[in-house]
Formats: structure tokens, C-alpha cells, sequence
């Protein structure tokens, strides 16, 4: 029998457990408020409870908050994190909340620097042998440089109304004010080429002869004045009305569904449909509650479109369903996803009919899928509304560790295959570099059958050091904060482009983008301008420019994944194995090597892979580079894997495109030649032998012989660079590449003309 000392002692234990439990619980309440959507006096029967009862860790470094109706907010610092879910625990032992990843992987560089979960890098030094020399029991000199915490919004009190309200208000006068300044500048550097261009056409001189593409524009102008008439004179549904005619039976599969002339509208549907193919929009949502845009390219011949209740919002859970390839009759496509650049949309990749890589792809053979990341055109929360700041504390982080599983698991789900080929451009490279980095979500790579990289941006140009880049670099975070606000980046530009004419739209969008990342329309059809600046700007966050341009990150390291120290030690390695091997030393910002092949110098050194970005699983890598691009520094990232720092990643194509600018790869008259078909070619390539199988073979991909397959070595595989240095109609090559048409090419376009000048032919 218990003494009555012991069962005092077993009341008072019980007594203080209970106390315990209950301030636990106060401080549950706390907690769940600050990190919930609104506090509790401003929930009502419509809204239901919206108190945060866990956060749900999506990786190491992004826990998001689940609510009390089973909704998502975004992401909140890890210590916010931690804390609700020990409070969580204690009050409710029996339903414990979902911890941090165990996996979690902290990435080491050079220069002492620590990437990653700070519980991992609290592991790794704290958790180290005592016996260790007394410098590596140090802790890490920085943590997390590139990616610094995003600031944290709570519910919509008072306070928090006026201090938002106060940022917009001087946000929207000073960007403003900045924009007008930008297009001013935009506006005086062109008077120059519009007086040339008048003394030209005063002079009697054509100022477009010297277009390197001048005789195909022309020609392609006149093709499609013809055929707009043509559709004039009385197509109303072409698809049903020449479903059985001569050109349906003759082998052309892709009819015109739009014709007549260009109305420019910001319609992916209207582009597709004009190429004789057709578009559907899916809403996805994140594992955080935005929902994103993926549109579906698609050949309306062979597929029918999905009933609208099918393409809703899903679960925020990703990659659920189980792959299904028991079809293995070869009728399949392989699915490909593109992902856009800063400030667009993926309707970039539909503005040139058929030379778009959208529909070259489709029309090749391809499921062509276009993903949108977060806000776009509609910005959209399965919770918050556009006013509210936490809707907006994204960067490029979230963009790829969020919205391109998202994306992807869609797909996925949607055809059914274990893996997809993924091509990006620009600002799209990044997202993915950053989500494939070990210490970000590694994970996501045994969904990806390749990576195609155009114009790849993990190292920054020259073009940062202009003086409006300078500028918004000087300024503080606060000062940022203040001048650009703490919602969308300069969203009168949005405005703009709802009221604007698309013609003056268009031509002002060129001459202001132009003017800030120094490119030029030399290579692009020009009828079709306008069509390419209807899909930028979009919506993005105040945040994410501040990522790209303030004083901290990506202006400042000048890389995605690396710090300006680490950059500079990896210059000074470069110079020794240069004067050892070849005596000769190379600067980190030099051009490429020269023409031909790219340089073979090796670095077996183990050690390399300690402080590689990028981990055994990492799939295959494909680049195309541009060699006159400003903006990035694509050949600084070749160098990177031919010199084997990153020893766990197969670049299985590599190409430099001498004087390509950042925009060419998917915008340049002869972007199908160069890029596009090396594009297709290469999907098929690495796609798995069970999906090819599964799959017709694209156009263009019959003669690939067994051995050219891609096959997983055990050493790493570096593909010897390309140099292309064929540019303008001046160039036999050039001229062939491009000329024919735009897409495959008809390479009687000239003659298909005159016959349909004489009415012999209808389009």
C-alpha cells in the first residue's frame, strides 16, 4: 500500500503536469492566433475557425501553416514553426504534429558558408567528434546568405491595415515615379535609332535591310497577308467544314481553328488555335495554398477537352496518384513542362506561331504542358485576399520548392508517367536550379527525365552593374519596402496593360525592356512583336525583386547558389589549373576559349563533391547558352561542370549560340534550327525506355540509333560544348535554318505564294 508521502507526491506531479498542460494550452492559443489567417474576433459564421492548429513542414526550410478548417497560409519562420508544434504536442499527446524532415541536408561551401535548415547545421557542428581540431567546431561564419528569412505578417489587425496601407500608398508614388523615369530613359536612348531610321526613309533606304532575317520577314509577310484574306473570304468553323476536304486528307493535321488578322490578344487559346491546335487551363494548388495556372497544348483533332470541373483545384498534396503505363501500344505523348522566365507569363512560349517551342513541341509529337508560377495574371490564395501582405512574402525560393512540384505532380497525375522532360528559360532555370540544389528539394529529381536549360540564369551578367540595377541595389530592405512596397512590384503596370491598346501596349513594353536589359529585335520576326510583350509583365512580389535586385542577394553574390567568396575562390582554383595545364589564365567574367570545343580540365579530387550544389540523384542536364547575353553569364555555369565541381550531374548537351541574346532561345527566326529540334531530340533521348515504349516517337527523333540513348554512367559525363557562329541570311547555314517558313519549314514557301497570289491555292 503507498505511503502518504508517495501519493502526495503523485497528486502534486499531477497537479503540476496539469498546470503545465494548461499554460501549454494558453500559449497554444497564442500561438494559433498570431499564426492564424484572421484573430478570432474577426471570424464569423462565414470564415469558420481560421486559428493555425499545425505547421505542416513541406521542406527543412518551409513549414506552412494548417488551419483549424484544413486550409493553407504560407510559409513562417522555422522558430514560429517549431513552436506551435511543441506547444501542439503538449496540449494534444494523442495527435502529434508532423516534425521537421529527418532527412534535412545542410550544404557546405568554400568559404565556410551554410545552406540549409538550421536544425541540420545545428547537427553538423554541434553534433560533431569532441576530438575535432578546434577551428571545424566553430560555427558557420554565415547561414543562408542567398536566401534570408522573409519578413512575417499576422492577421489583419488595425495596426497591420494602417502599417500596409502606408507601404501601398508610398509605394505606388514612388514606383511611380521610378517607372516614369524608366520610361522616359527608354524613350530618349531610342531617338537616336528613330532618327536614323527617318533619314533613312527620307533618303529613300530601306532602314530594315540590314535585319539579319530581312528577306524570310518579307517573305513571311506576305504568306501571311495572303492567308489572312484568304480566311476572310468565308471560314467560319474550318475544323468541321474541311474535316474531310483536300487538306485535311492530305496530311496536314493541324488546321486553323482562328485566322484572319492578328487582334494581339493576351490569349494563349486564341495563339494555339490560329496554329491549328487548342489550349485548357488547370487551376493547381501549392502545398501553400496559391493557386497557379498550368496550361495544356493540345491537338483538338486527337483530344478532347476536359470537362471544366476536372481542371478545378485539387488537394495541396502532391504526388498521390501512382504512375499508370500499362498502355503500351506506342500511342502515348511524352509529356514535356516549360516553365517561363522573370516578369512573364508562359504564353513566351506561344508568340510565334509555329516557331513557338510550345507548339513546335506539340505539333512534333510532345504533351506539351506550360506552367505558371504564383500570381501571373490572376493572383490567387485558396484563403488570403490580394491586400493581404502574406500573400506576397514569396521569393524565388518558394517558386521552386512550391509551385514547380506543384506543377510538376499535375502533370504527372494527369498522363499518368512516372517522369517528364522539363525545359526552362531564364528566371524558369533558376526555380529549378534552386528546387534540384541538395539542401533545397532534391527530391523532386526522380520525377524530372532531363532538365533543358535555355539562356540558364545561376550566374549574373555584366547588366547588373547598370545604374538603375546600382540604384535599387544602394537602397536598404526598408528603404525597398517603402519605395516598392510590400505587395506587388509595380502593379500600375498591370493597369497599364488592361488599358493600353495591345499595339501601343506592345511596342512601349519592347522599347522599356530593351532599355533595361539591352537587347534588341534584330532576330525576331517583327510583325510579331507586339504578340511577345502581351504576356509581360505579370504579377510578381515586391520580394522576389528584391531577391534579384536589393542589396542582399542575387545582386550582391552575383550567383543563385554561391557567394561572391566562394566565386572568387573558385577563380583563383580555375587560374592554377589554367597555368598548370595550358599556361594560360583565365578570368572569371572572360569569354569562351575559343571556337570548337570546350576545354578538358579535369579535377579528380573527391572533395569537390563535399560542395557540389547537386547530389547522386540529380537527373540529366541539357544547356543552351547565349553568347551575347548581358543579363547572365551562361558560359560561367558551363565552365562550372566541365571543370567537374559538380561531379554527381550527366550534361548530356551543351551549346553556345554566338550572338544570341537573353530572349533568342525562344524568340529568334531560327530558334527551331538552333534550340527547338535539340530540344526535342534530347527529351527523347533520356525518356525512360518503358515510357518510350509507351510513346509514339516524335518527328524528328526516328533515326536515333539504341546507343545514342541516354544511359546512367557511374563517373559523370560532360558532352564537349557546341559552338554555333552561323547568324544572319549573309550565312548559307543561317539561311537554310531559317527559311521555308516558320516551324518545320515549308521549304517551297515562295512558290506555295505565287500560287496563292494566282488563286490556285487557299490557306
Amino acid at each position: 500500500m503507498p505511503t502518504t508521502a508517495a501519493v502526495k507526491e503523485k497528486l502534486t506531479g499531477a497537479q503540476e503536469k496539469a498546470k503545465a498542460k494548461t499554460r501549454a494550452a494558453i500559449e497554444f492559443t497564442h500561438q494559433a492566433e498570431k499564426l492564424g489567417q484572421y484573430a478570432p474576433d474577426q471570424e464569423n459564421d462565414q470564415t469558420g475557425s481560421t486559428q493555425a492548429v499545425e505547421a505542416k513542414f513541406i521542406t527543412a526550410q518551409d513549414p506552412v501553416i494548417v488551419t483549424a478548417d484544413g486550409g493553407r497560409l504560407p510559409v513562417v519562420p522555422i522558430e514560429e514553426a517549431e513552436k506551435l508544434n511543441k506547444l501542439h504536442d503538449a496540449v494534444d499527446e494523442a495527435n502529434p504534429s508532423t516534425g521537421m524532415p529527418q532527412n534535412a541536408e545542410a550544404r557546405q561551401s568554400k568559404d565556410g558558408t551554410i545552406h540549409g535548415a538550421h536544425t541540420a547545421i545545428q547537427k553538423e557542428h554541434e553534433g560533431g567528434k569532441t576530438d575535432a581540431p578546434l577551428d571545424s567546431q566553430k560555427p558557420p561564419s554565415r547561414t543562408n546568405p542567398l536566401f534570408p528569412p522573409l519578413p512575417m505578417y499576422g492577421p489583419p489587425t488595425l495596426m497591420r491595415r494602417v502599417h500596409c496601407w502606408l507601404f501601398r500608398i508610398s509605394s505606388s508614388i514612388l514606383s511611380l515615379c521610378f517607372l516614369l523615369v524608366i520610361i522616359l530613359g527608354a524613350l530618349f536612348t531610342s531617338m537616336p535609332v528613330v532618327i536614323k531610321r527617318l533619314w533613312l526613309r527620307i533618303t529613300l533606304r530601306n532602314p530594315d535591310k540590314s535585319r539579319p532575317f530581312y528577306d524570310e520577314e518579307e517573305t513571311r509577310r506576305t504568306a501571311r497577308r495572303l492567308a489572312e484574306n484568304a480566311w476572310k473570304q468565308g471560314k467560319n468553323d474550318p475544323l468541321e467544314n474541311h474535316s474531310n476536304s483536300e487538306k485535311a486528307t492530305s496530311g496536314d493535321e493541324f488546321v486553323p481553328l482562328e485566322g484572319g488578322p492578328d487582334k494581339i490578344p493576351c490569349d494563349v487559346r486564341y495563339y494555339a488555335r490560329r496554329a491549328g491546335l487548342d489550349c485548357e487551363i488547370f487551376d493547381v494548388q501549392t502545398e501553400d495554398g496559391f493557386i497557379i495556372e498550368l496550361w495544356h497544348i493540345y491537338n483538338p483533332r486527337e483530344y478532347k477537352r476536359t470537362d471544366s470541373s476536372h481542371r478545378q483545384p485539387r488537394s495541396p498534396e502532391i504526388f498521390q496518384n501512382e504512375p499508370n503505363l500499362n498502355d503500351a501500344s506506342g500511342s502515348k505523348k511524352y509529356p514535356v513542362l516549360l516553365i517561363h522566365g522573370l516578369l512573364q507569363s508562359a504564353g513566351a512560349y506561344c508568340t510565334n506561331d509555329d516557331d513557338s517551342l510550345a507548339f513546335f513541341l506539340a505539333k512534333s509529337g510532345y504533351d506539351v504542358w506550360l506552367g505558371n508560377n504564383r500570381c501571373g495574371f490572376k493572383p490567387r490564395h485558396s484563403l488570403l485576399e490580394y491586400g493581404d501582405p502574406r500573400m506576397w512574402a514569396w521569393n524565388i525560393r518558394q517558386m521552386g520548392v512550391l509551385d514547380l512540384p506543384a506543377l510538376i505532380s499535375r502533370v504527372l497525375s494527369e498522363t499518368g508517367f512516372p517522369k517528364l522532360g522539363l525545359v526552362g528559360h531564364s528566371q524558369g532555370t533558376t526555380q529549378i536550379l534552386v528546387a534540384l540544389a541538395k539542401e533545397q528539394r532534391p527530391d523532386i529529381s526522380e520525377k524530372i527525365s532531363v532538365f533543358c536549360a535555355l539562356a540558364p540564369a545561376a550566374y549574373a551578367g555584366p547588366l547588373v552593374g547598370k545604374m538603375y540595377f546600382k540604384f535599387m541595389r544602394i537602397i536598404g530592405p526598408g528603404m525597398f519596402r517603402a519605395m516598392f512596397g510590400i505587395h506587388a512590384f509595380i502593379p500600375i503596370m498591370m493597369t497599364m496593360h488592361a488599358i493600353l491598346p495591345p499595339k501601343l501596349y506592345g511596342a512601349m513594353g519592347y522599347q522599356v525592356f530593351s532599355f533595361l536589359f539591352n537587347w534588341s529585335d534584330d532576330r525576331w520576326e517583327k510583325d510579331l512583336r507586339n504578340r511577345m510583350f502581351q504576356f509581360a509583365p505579370v504579377y510578381v512580389s515586391a520580394e522576389s525583386m528584391r531577391w534579384w535586385l536589393g542589396r542582399e542577394c542575387f545582386a550582391k553574390q552575383k550567383c543563385i547558389l554561391a557567394t561572391r567568396e566562394e566565386k572568387i575562390m573558385e577563380d583563383k582554383e580555375d587560374e592554377m589549373e589554367e597555368k598548370g595545364h595550358i599556361s594560360t589564365p583565365e578570368d572569371s567574367d572572360d569569354d569562351d576559349d575559343g571556337p570548337g570545343s570546350a576545354p578538358k580540365i579535369g579535377n579528380d579530387d573527391s572533395s569537390r563533391a563535399k560542395y557540389a550544389w547537386y547530389g547522386p540523384k540529380t537527373p540529366p542536364f541539357a544547356l543552351w547558352v547565349c553568347g551575347a547575353d548581358e543579363l547572365v553569364d551562361g558560359r560561367r555555369l558551363l565552365r562550372r561542370f566541365e571543370r567537374n565541381r559538380e561531379p554527381y550531374v550527366d550534361v548530356v548537351h551543351s551549346k553556345i549560340i554566338e550572338g544570341y541574346e537573353h530572349l533568342d532561345v525562344i524568340w529568334a527566326m531560327d530558334a527551331v534550327e538552333k534550340v527547338g529540334k535539340e530540344v526535342r531530340e534530347v527529351i527523347w533521348k533520356t525518356a525512360g525506355a518503358e515510357a518510350r515504349r509507351a510513346c509514339r516517337v516524335p518527328k524528328g527523333c526516328a533515326d536515333i540509333k539504341e546507343h545514342q540513348f541516354y544511359k546512367p554512367r557511374d563517373e559523370p559525363n560532360v558532352e564537349t560544348r557546341k559552338i554555333d557562329t552561323s547568324v544572319g541570311e549573309w550565312s548559307a547555314k543561317a539561311r537554310d535554318q531559317v527559311g521555308g517558313g516558320s516551324g518545320e519549314g515549308d521549304k517551297n514557301l515562295e512558290e506555295r505564294i505565287t500560287k496563292m497570289e494566282e488563286g490556285d491555292v487557299k490557306v
